[in-house]
This record gives structure tokens, C-alpha cells and sequence, in this order.
């Protein structure tokens, strides 16, 4: 879409220079331009992911959808790299790039709740706490991950698993319609009944279409107070927890959340200090319904065994959906390897637990998330999001500090290898928004299978045919 048009100069001495000039050029942007030379540049380029280091030629930092639509405009007309920034969580630093340019929509955070329809517009910067705190005002809520400070939209884009997930299915199964800047600088609403296939391909597809400005989903009565925490059990009690945790969930109410983690024990307040970093595994629960139901549901879990310590009791929703934000906070080094498991079986539960304990560094873990439900019966192409009948997403999280040695890194790294590897035998596809960007380019398929890709690359083909928004999963178009 190059006009020829020459660039306005992105550099300066002082004062953002860089980015006063490039204004003039940006025609209908009203929000902040940050270049190199303004003194928030290194903080507005950071991102979760510690480890991701890069310098755009400019960050964009907008205040509503025409602010995004004039800086795509922009990019495509000078032949920049574009770089879409929500939340800034993914763990592939997708949000960042070198030499190009940040469409920037952290400051459009804005949840709009309509409590009669129950319904919440979002706009696309907005984090999951942001959403949480507007909707349970009324006592409701939408599925919506398991970390407050993670963005709605890329998490919405590859699918969005969280603790309502069983009962209420994916993120993408409460999306009603979503506003979307295209490639070419323009703005569509796609909803069931305009621009189906686009509405379809967002849904599992992530950001490969457009840059999506607002989301438009569907609430539940949920809260404000819900049972909800976990439960920890020495390392060594693995085996025998994750058998018995088979066992539960087999039975379980579609209201019973629940996810398994593998690790030490984070350094919580609530956690006695004498165990902090111990190694361990927690099974941790959210119940999606009254207090009294949930804790018959949880019964069986909590006096299962020895527990080290058990939390689980009624808490508020918002604070438990913010329970565990300080153990994976900004700033740290993560990477990440991810599969999906049919079941957990026995010789799936035994590499399990011969693995999760062997990382060097405390921080380290892995997660197993716990699907079917609601999940498991939306018809398999009803959206890209394809991890219809799996039992679980499992995440494997290797982590360590920036002031740690190049070798604690490659010894986590090589953790994380190591340990997908084994698990090779028990592997049924990958959830989208779990890949690394890096050493994953190619699991990008898989996470879709060979149909839904297809038909992605196709919609990918209409809105995308340059292939402009490639700094994500990404899917040539077709």
C-alpha cells in the first residue's frame, strides 16, 4: 500500500521532537506520539515479558478508534512494521518490534456495562481487572482468564480460557461482536450478522485481521462473593494428587473451575513463610455458583491426603481473579512451551511428575487447566478456536530474574525443551495464545488443524491480503 510518500524524520534532541514531527504527518491522530528521545520511551516499549528487549521506530499510543485507524494509515503508507499493543502479556513479546512502529491502545480501557442486557462493552486496552471491577459492581462477569493484569484482547483473540470457562465456555464464546480496524485504515463492526466471517476468525484466530477497538460480550451472574482458592500438597504427593484430582474432576459440576500447579509455593501473604518456595503442587478451584454448593463441590479435594496448607474459602471474585498476579508479574523472564492433553493418564501423570521439579529456578512451573463443560459443546466450527474436545491446556513456564546468568536461562530453557519433549506421546494439539513466538512459528498449524487453518487463511486473504498484522500467531493469507 506504499504511496511513495516520504517519511517524516522520527528523531529528535529533546523534548520528543521526533514525535511532534511526525504529527504533522499522522493526519486525524489526537493521542501521544513517543520516539527514542522522550524520557518515557523505555517504559512505554517494555512489555510482561522481561526478556523481550526491542525499540520501535515509534510508539502510538491512541485514545479511541480513529486515533488506530489513522496511525494504521500511517504505518502502511511509509511501509512500517506494525507492532498492536492491548495488555502487552503475550509471552512472545508480540507487542513490541524493532524499527517499526507500536499501535498503542493501553489507554483505551474503558467497560461499559449494560446490567438489564447483560452486556459489557470493552474497549481493546482494557486488562481483565479492569473488566472485573466494572461488571461485579452488578454481580456479574465473563470468562476472563486467571490473572488481572492480563489484556482482553489478546486473550479474547486466541480463544480466552479462565475460571468461568466450564460454565459459561471460552472468552470467544461470550463475544458478541467486536469493532475492528482493517488493514487498510478503515473500521467494520463484525457480529453474527455483519462480516460473519471475520466475526468467526477472531473468535481462536487472534490479531491476524485487524486491530480490534472494542469487544462487545455477554455477562453471567457470577458473585460478588464466590468459593474459590487453592490447595497444596508436598512435591513428592504429585502422583497420588493428580490420580485422585482425575478422579474429581470426572464428576465435577460444570460450576467447578479448576486448575493444577506445579512449582514451589509462591511467597503470598496468605501462605505461611515457612513454606515459601517449597516445592509443591496446588489444585486451585473456583466455583461458579452459591457458596454453599461450592464447598460440597471442593469437599472431596480438601481432605484429600495431607494438605500443607489449604485456602480455598469464600472470597470475592475480583480478589481471587487478582489472587495470583504477583507470582508471574512485569519485568521477570519467562519462555514458554505448551501442549494440549487428551486426559491426564497414567503415563502422562508420570512424566508429569517426574519433570515439573527438575527446573533449577524457584520460579519456574507448570499449569494444567481443566476444559470440557460448556467448553466441550459448542460445535467444533462455530469458531476458529479448534481445543473443542481435549481434557486440558497445560503450560509449561520456565522463569527466572534479569539479573540472573545467561546459564540460568539456558538451564530453564532447556527445562522447559525437556520436559514438552517427554510429553511428545501425550500431546493433542497446542492452545494458540500458549506458543512462543520464537521456536513456535511452526506449532501455528497445529494449534488450528489443517481445516481451520485454511479457512482462516482465507478470511486472512480478504482483510489481511498484505499480510500486514504478521507479529502475532501468524497466518499467511490463503
Amino acid at each position: 500500500m506504499s504511496t511513495g510518500q516520504t517519511m517524516t524524520p522520527l528523531t529528535g534532541h529533546s523534548g520528543n521532537a521526533g514525535a511532534r514531527a511526525t504529527a504533522e504527518a499522522m493526519h486525524g491522530f489526537r493521542g501521544q506520539l513517543i520516539t527514542a528521545d522522550h524520557a518515557d520511551f523505555d517504559t512505554a516499549r517494555a512489555v510482561w515479558n522481561g526478556a523481550v528487549d526491542r525499540r520501535p521506530r515509534l510508539i502510538a499510543r491512541c485514545s479511541g478508534t480513529a486515533d488506530v485507524a489513522a496511525a494504521v494509515r500511517f504505518a502502511r503508507d511509509h511501509d512500517l512494521e506494525i507492532a498492536v499493543r492491548g495488555g502487552g502479556h503475550n509471552v512472545g513479546g508480540t507487542a513490541a518490534c524493532d524499527d517499526g512502529i507500536v499501535i498503542d491502545l493501553s489507554a483505551m480501557r474503558a467497560t461499559s456495562v449494560d446490567p438489564a442486557g447483560r452486556s459489557a462493552r470493552v474497549q481493546g486496552g482494557a486488562l481483565w481487572g479492569d473488566v472485573d471491577h466494572a461488571t461485579q459492581a452488578y454481580g456479574l462477569a465473563t470468562t476472563g482468564g486467571i490473572v488481572s493484569h492480563t489484556g482482553v484482547g489478546g486473550l479474547t483473540l486466541g480463544g480466552g480460557i479462565g475460571w468461568l470457562m466450564r460454565k459459561y465456555g471460552l472468552s470467544v464464546d461470550n463475544l458478541l461482536a467486536a469493532e475492528v480496524v482493517t488493514a487498510e485504515g478503515g473500521v467494520v463492526r463484525a457480529s453474527a450478522d455483519e462480516h460473519p466471517d471475520l466475526f468467526w476468525a477472531l473468535r481462536g484466530g487472534g490479531g491476524n485481521f485487524g486491530v480490534v477497538t472494542s469487544f462487545l460480550f455477554a455477562l453471567h451472574p457470577v458473585g460478588p462473593t464466590v468459593m474459590a482458592g487453592p490447595v497444596f500438597w508436598a512435591a513428592d504427593d504429585a502422583t497420588d494428587v493428580l490420580r485422585f484430582y482425575r478422579d474429581v474432576i470426572a464428576e465435577a459440576p460444570d460450576e467447578l473451575g479448576t486448575v493444577v500447579r506445579l512449582g514451589t509455593v509462591p511467597p503470598l501473604p496468605a501462605i505461611p513463610e515457612k513454606l515459601h518456595w517449597r516445592p509443591a503442587i496446588a489444585v486451585a478451584c473456583c466455583y461458579a455458583g452459591a457458596v454453599e454448593e461450592g464447598e460440597r463441590a471442593v469437599a472431596a479435594l480438601r481432605g484429600f491426603g495431607t494438605p500443607l496448607v489449604d485456602l480455598i474459602s469464600p472470597s470475592s471474585y475480583v480478589g481471587h481473579q487478582c489472587a495470583i498476579d504477583d507470582t508471574v508479574p512485569h519485568g521477570w523472564h519467562y519462555y514458554w512451551k505448551a501442549t494440549n492433553l487428551a486426559a491426564l493418564t497414567d503415563d502422562a501423570i508420570a512424566v508429569i511428575a517426574d519433570q515439573a521439579y527438575a527446573a533449577r529456578s524457584p520460579r519456574s512451573y507448570s499449569a494444567i487447566f481443566h476444559l470440557g463443560g460448556a467448553v466441550a459443546r459448542v460445535p467444533h466450527d462455530a469458531t476458529a478456536y479448534v481445543g473443542r474436545d481435549v481434557g486440558h491446556d497445560m503450560s509449561i513456564d520456565a522463569v527466572w530474574l534479569a539479573d540472573e546468568s545467561d546459564e540460568r536461562a539456558d538451564a530453564e530453557t532447556a527445562w522447559a525443551r525437556g520436559f514438552f519433549e517427554r510429553l511428545r506421546p501425550h500431546r493433542a494439539g497446542v492452545y494458540v495464545n500458549f506458543l512462543d513466538a520464537d521456536d513456535d512459528t511452526d506449532r501455528v498449524r497445529e494449534a488450528y488443524g489443517d481445516d481451520t487453518y485454511r479457512r482462516l487463511a482465507q478470511v486472512k486473504a480478504r482483510y489481511d491480503p498484505d499480510n500486514a498484522f504478521h507479529l502475532n500467531k501468524n497466518i499467511r493469507p490463503g
